[in-house]
């Protein structure tokens, strides 16, 4: 087909221009799969439906049509920004389009893979290399002669097991490998004399970002970090939307896996060998936290059952994959082959992150009455008293990821990370992500956080979360769809970042939704905030965001600075130290166990106390928090 039959299309993006050449076959598919198609994939975060403005792009030159409505949305001497996902192009209009950063998934993701641990932990790793001593005699089986080696009183002996591949005896061999399989270890392999380094990673698996580590088995020192987007993203924003996706189509799952395990996964895992030149057979092991559904979803088993009453997780407990039962990325080295560890969680949407969480925190062993509430997508929140643990989850929505909000994105480069308001006169100073002298691209949920406590302190906002415009001055402009926007800066292209009453609203909602889990699982067990020793911040949006402000907004209501510890990706802290120590993995099944899960929605005062906590403080409660 000769280019003078195809559509042009212009792109531009901080990848650089570039025409695309569309044929008529393809006119009537969304601006978003077309993109997706030519490596330029945008943030679907709501799986196509028109729900957010992750997609938003530019028209600089022609016209695009709704895809249900057939309306032209036309540049008619000023660029139109529309939702890629509901347009098309028109057959034999050449177009021009520019894709903010903020709608692209090519930029670098911010995610933590930094953590503290407060418990030790024996070395007794998920695999290991055992010495043999010399065979008694050449036909001592060689369980025997393991059994010598760890001796008579090690755990490891009464649950000691061949693989069906190795031989029942072998006088020359002189070390075995043992792998960890629940209720049992199986001797692997066994060999002569081999120094070679042997290597586990650990994986938390995040409805958002995925990180990894990779970690020396003998020495238990971390070696390479890697991160990513989970590639689910293109499907749908939360795992309520991708339950729903297994629900309404069965082949939905496959779909879903691959894009977890074929494109997000195995890649971080071949980075992490290539960081430190390894061979593709060193990767003994995989120890992976995430939440249920991830977990669901990575093993290909259907999460369905937990998108209706009574929730129900078709497995909680301890899971052991061998790479040859998921679905490998093409190329994927042939003696890439570890076997995957999938930790056990305490219920659909209290999972293996928390319980992870859980034990590396030390929670599970410290006397002391503690929170660890980990701020997301979805909020969850364990409470220990005593002997006691409690958990719940509350659906604080993707507000805090910059999802459905008129300027907001992830934190990557040239996301505003953090905002500060000076009075008299008011201006604006911030921080960006990245070391590139560049206007920024949007704003992330710590930036969002700041503004909520900042612009209640200078009476920007009132109570309800409304601009004052006596304050505002020429900053406070209207704008369709979302009421009156305050002007943070001007951005790439010159566009103004905005944060609008609508972004305040969407806001105030996900912080109600966590003060208020938190309020609700203290009352259910009978506790006072004050009754808190230690409130454990977890995750990637704690670490980056200021204490005092999340305190003065009320996400964490009532709270001192002095009672929070920002504790970092604990659920990754968890998977790294239960790879070094099986045992723990007892730890999590517990943990777990034995957690009181709270249904929020079946408690008598959820309801109010989340609308009781939807306003901000007055400005006199926001003194002495720094």
């Amino acid at each position: 087909m000769m280019s003078h039959d195809r559509t042009p299309v212009q792109v531009s993006s901080r990848a650089g221009d570039q025409t695309l050449w569309v044929s008529p076959d393809h006119h009537c598919q969304r601006l978003t799969d077309l993109l997706r198609r030519e490596s330029l994939p945008l943030n679907t975060r709501c799986g196509q439906r028109g729900l957010c403005d992750g997609c938003l792009v530019e028209i600089h030159q022609g016209s695009l049509r709704h895809v249900l409505t057939n309306q032209a949305a036309t540049a008619n001497g000023a660029p139109v920004t529309v939702r890629a996902c509901e347009y098309r192009l028109v057959a034999g209009s050449p177009t021009v389009i520019r894709l903010p950063d903020r709608s692209l998934l090519a930029y670098r993701p911010q995610v933590v893979s930094e953590f503290q641990l407060a418990i030790s932990a024996a070395h007794a790793p998920l695999s290991q290399r055992i010495v043999l001593p010399p065979a008694t005699n050449p036909n001592e089986p060689l369980l025997e002669r393991l059994a010598r080696a760890l001796g008579p009183d090690h755990p490891h002996v009464p649950c000691l097991r061949l693989a069906p591949d190795v031989p029942a005896q072998d006088a020359n061999a002189h070390r075995a490998e043992i792998a960890f399989r629940g209720d049992h270890w199986l001797m692997t392999a066994t060999g002569g004399e081999d120094d070679t380094v042997r290597f586990g990673a650990a994986v938390d698996v995040g409805t958002t970002t995925v990180a990894a580590v990779l970690v020396d088995l003998d020495t238990g020192e971390i070696v390479a970090r890697a991160s990513s987007f989970n590639h689910q993203m293109h499907s749908g924003d939360d795992v309520l939307t991708r339950i729903n996706l297994c629900m309404s189509d069965p082949a939905m799952l496959a779909q879903l896996q691959g894009e977890i395990v074929t494109q997000t996964v195995f890649p971080l895992l071949i980075e992490l060998l290539d960081q430190v030149d390894a061979v593709a057979t060193s990767l003994v092991c995989v120890s992976m936290t995430g939440n249920t559904t991830m977990l669901h979803l990575f093993a290909g088993v259907d999460p369905s059952p937990m998108g209706v009453m009574p929730f129900t997780p078709p497995f909680l407990n301890y899971q052991s994959l061998a790479t040859a039962a998921l679905p490998l990325p093409p190329h994927t080295p042939p003696d890439l082959r570890p076997t995957f560890h999938l930790l056990p969680g305490a219920a659909a949407y209290v999972g293996a992150d928390l319980t992870a969480g859980v034990v590396a925190t030390g929670m599970r062993y410290a006397p002391e009455t503690a929170l660890l509430v980990d701020v997301g997508t979805n909020g969850e929140i364990i409470l220990k008293r005593g002997d006691e643990m409690f958990g719940c989850a509350t659906a604080a929505g993707p507000a805090f990821e910059g999802a459905r909000l008129t300027c907001g994105m992830r934190a990557g480069d040239g996301a505003i990370s953090h905002i500060r308001l000076h009075e008299n006169p008011l201006a604006v100073v911030f921080d960006m992500i990245g070391d590139a002298p560049k206007r920024a691209a949007g704003l992330c949920g710590s930036a969002y956080v700041d503004f909520l406590a900042e612009g209640r302190r200078v009476g920007l906002l009132n109570g309800a979360g409304r601009f004052n415009p006596e304050v505002a001055g020429d900053r406070l402009s209207e704008r369709d769809g979302c009421g009156r926007a305050f002007r943070i800066a001007f951005g790439q292209g010159k566009e103004p970042i905005v944060i609008s009453e609508s972004d305040i609203a969407s806001l105030l909602q996900a912080k109600a939704a966590i003060a208020a889990g938190i309020l609700t699982l203290l009352r259910h067990a009978g506790l006072e905030i004050a009754d808190v020793q230690t409130l454990h911040l977890a995750g990637g949006f704690g670490m980056h965001m200021s204490v005092p402000n999340a305190i003065a907004c009320g996400l964490l209501p009532g709270f001192r600075a002095e009672q929070v510890r920002v504790v970092g990706n604990t659920a990754l802290a968890g998977a790294y130290v239960a790879m070094l120590d099986a045992s723990l993995i007892d730890e999590l099944a517990y943990v777990g166990r034995t957690m009181r899960i709270v249904e929020l929605n079946l408690e008598p005062d959820f309801e109010s106390c989340f609308i009781d906590q939807l306003g901000l403080s007055a400005p006199d409660c926001l003194q002495n928090l720094e």
